[in-house]
């Protein structure tokens, strides 16, 4: 059996991992302002139409409402719209913080992260009033986000840019996501991977910023 290579670099996923959330906190406001159909929400056409849309940056937050609006047939306010959408994001707690600092003192850190424009808004406002950073460059080596991209995961692509990018060589590098299918396609690139499920923490992974060695890591 081929030994590993020792992880040198490590790729973080934001929501679900870094960041808590509630989606149902969404659907509840949502049908607080009247929605009816909630399901409309995880359909084919939303979910590709307007949802990847949108996290690879090809709609705007402005076209997004609009499209919101439409599919639900209820005239929303800009604001009524970002607040049900904003309700699922909760916090970074800020012991997370404290991991992310003194696991980026033992290697490189990367977040990849499937975002919007209106919700980046938030989370960045949060990052520089709680903690003091001002962006999350500051936070990780690197941090990309979908939208600015314009590309999201599972697409390999975005995977295969982060690892251009930095000259990453996958063996060596561990991605930390909560979604099986992100984790699959990286698994098949030939990164390492570690699937993070509740109630299990990013903190659970790590001693002192390093990571531990009884692991189950792919």
């Amino acid at each position: 059996m081929k030994a590993h290579q020792p992880i040198r670099n490590i790729i973080f996923d934001f929501g679900g991992v870094i960041l808590d959330i509630d989606p149902l906190l969404t659907l509840n406001e949502l049908k607080n302002l009247g929605v009816d159909d909630l399901d409309i929400f995880q359909s084919p056409i939303f979910q590709q139409d307007v949802m990847q849309k949108f996290e690879r940056g090809i709609l705007t937050p402005e076209v997004f409402r609009d499209k919101v609006r439409d599919f639900i047939g209820i005239p929303l306010c800009d604001q009524d719209i970002d607040d049900a959408w904003n309700a699922l994001l909760l916090d970074i707690p800020k012991e997370r913080i404290k991991v992310l600092e003194d696991v980026k003192k033992n290697y490189p850190i990367f977040l990849l992260s499937n975002s919007n424009e209106i919700h980046y808004d938030v989370y960045l406002r949060d990052l520089q009033l709680r903690f003091g950073y001002r962006e999350f460059d500051q936070l990780f080596t690197k941090a990309y986000f979908s939208f600015d991209l314009h590309l999201s995961k599972p697409n390999p692509e975005i995977f295969e840019f982060v690892m251009h990018q930095h000259k990453l060589i996958p063996e060596e590098t561990l991605f930390i996501d909560d979604t099986a299918e992100h984790i699959e396609v990286a698994s098949n690139l030939g990164f390492r991977v570690y699937q993070l499920q509740k109630p299990e923490r990013v903190r659970d992974l790590f001693i002192n910023g390093i990571l531990r060695e009884d692991l189950s890591i792919r």
